[in-house]
C-alpha cells in the first residue's frame, strides 16, 4: 500500500534552465459518484468514471530558473489573457504539492490555459484543468529525474491532481478509471486513479452527449457540496451503497450488459442529488429542463427500446450515454426533442477518451 510519502524525491540527478511543454487533459463523467471527502482530498467512497475526449483543458507551461524565492513565482493566463480569479485556487494547489515537487520555488512560471467547454457549468472544468497542470509538472520533474517510469508518472500525476480537485485524478488516464479504496479491486487507492482494463467491447467508443442546460456557474459549489456529506443523515448508507454498486458496474463493464448499466448509472445520478436535496442546507443544482430531458429519454427508451441513459454531475447539465451503434438515431432524438431545453440550443458530442496528451 502505497504512502504519500513516496511521492516525496529524494534528490534530482539532472539540471534544467527553462523551458515549455504544452499537454491537454480531459474531463472525465462519474457513472458511480463520489460525494464527500475527508482531509487531503480523500474521498469518503470509491468512484469509477468515463474519461472523456472533447471536453479536456490544453494547458503550457513554460519555465525559466531564477533565484530561490520564499514565494512562488507564476503568471496564470486563460485563454491569453491574465485571469487573476484563478490565482488563489493555484497558490492553494502549489502550497499543497511543493512538499512532493521541491523545484517548485527554483523557477518562474507562466501557465496558459483554455477549455474547449463552458467554465464553472458542471463539466468537471476543475478536474480537467488540474490533471492538466499536474502533468506539465510531472514533465519538468521528469526532465530533473531522467530514470522515471512512465508508470511512476502517471501515479503520481493522478496524485498531484487530486490535491487540486478530487475527482481530477481521474483525468489523466482512460478509458475508465476507478478512484478510492475498494475491497474488490486490486491496486485500488485514495491517493491516485488506476485503470480499469477490462471493458467489454459494448462499451468501446461510448458516446456522451453533454446537453448543456445551464452554462452559469452553480449556486453551489462542488467543494461546499462535499462539506456538507458530514453529519448527512443518510451518509453513511450512502457510502456503503456507492461502494457496492461499484463491485455491480465493474461487472457490467466487463460483461456488456447495457440494459443494467442504464439501471444502475441513472440511479447513481439521481442518489447524488438526492444527497443534495437532503442535506442541511439543501439546495437543488437541476433545472426545470433537467427534468424535461430526463422524462423524455426515459419516453424514447421505453418507445425504441434503445439503451440510451443519462447521467448528471454537480450541476444542471445532463450526458447522454449511448453505444456508438445506435449513435445516428439517439443523435436524431437528440435534435429533434432535446436541444430546444438546451441554453441556446448548445449541446457537445464527446466520447470516451484515453487520457491526458503531451502536445509539445
Amino acid at each position: 500500500m502505497q504512502t504519500p510519502s513516496d511521492f516525496i524525491p529524494k534528490e534530482y540527478s539532472q539540471t534544467v534552465e527553462k523551458g515549455r511543454f504544452q499537454w491537454s487533459a480531459p474531463s472525465n463523467i462519474a457513472l458511480v459518484k463520489y460525494w464527500g471527502k475527508k482531509e487531503n482530498q480523500i474521498p469518503a467512497n470509491p468512484s469509477i468514471s468515463f474519461t472523456l475526449k472533447n471536453c479536456k483543458t490544453i494547458t503550457s507551461l513554460s519555465f525559466s530558473k531564477i533565484e530561490k524565492r520564499e514565494n512562488f513565482s507564476f503568471d496564470l493566463l486563460f485563454e491569453g489573457k491574465p485571469k487573476e480569479s484563478f490565482r488563489p485556487k493555484i497558490q492553494k494547489f502549489l502550497e499543497r504539492v511543493e512538499v512532493y515537487l521541491p523545484f517548485l520555488k527554483d523557477y518562474h512560471f507562466t501557465i496558459d490555459t483554455q477549455n474547449t467547454f463552458p467554465h464553472s457549468s458542471g463539466i468537471a472544468s476543475s478536474a480537467s484543468g488540474m490533471a492538466a497542470l499536474a502533468v506539465n509538472f510531472m514533465s519538468l520533474e521528469k526532465l530533473l529525474n531522467s530514470g522515471m517510469t512512465d508508470e511512476y508518472f502517471n501515479q503520481k500525476a493522478s496524485f498531484l491532481a487530486r490535491l487540486g480537485s478530487g475527482s481530477a485524478c481521474r483525468s489523466v488516464k482512460g478509458e475508465v478509471v476507478i478512484w478510492g479504496n475498494h475491497q474488490e479491486t486490486k491496486n485500488s487507492s485514495d491517493l491516485f486513479g488506476v485503470e480499469f482494463s477490462m471493458l467489454h467491447s459494448n462499451f468501446k467508443n461510448y458516446q456522451d452527449t453533454i446537453l448543456l442546460v445551464d452554462k452559469g456557474e452553480k449556486q453551489v459549489s462542488s467543494t461546499l457540496g462535499h462539506d456538507l456529506m458530514n453529519g448527512h443523515p443518510f451518509a453513511e448508507k450512502r457510502f456503503e451503497q456507492a461502494h457496492n454498486n461499484l463491485s455491480k458496474i465493474k461487472t457490467i463493464l466487463a460483461n456488456g450488459d447495457l440494459n443494467e448499466f442504464v439501471n444502475l448509472v441513472e440511479s447513481e445520478a439521481l442518489t447524488l442529488h438526492a444527497m443534495m436535496m437532503t442535506s442541511m442546507p439543501y439546495f437543488i443544482l437541476m433545472k426545470p429542463n433537467t427534468l424535461e430531458i430526463i422524462n423524455k429519454i426515459w419516453k424514447f427508451r421505453e418507445a425504441t427500446s434503445i439503451p440510451v441513459c443519462f447521467t448528471l454531475d454537480a450541476g444542471a447539465n445532463v450526458h447522454v450515454l449511448y453505444p456508438e451503434n445506435v449513435s445516428v438515431e439517439v443523435l436524431q432524438f437528440i435534435k429533434n426533442e432535446l436541444v430546444v431545453h438546451c441554453q441556446n440550443e448548445q449541446y457537445i458530442c464527446d466520447e470516451i477518451g484515453k487520457g491526458a496528451m503531451c502536445l509539445e
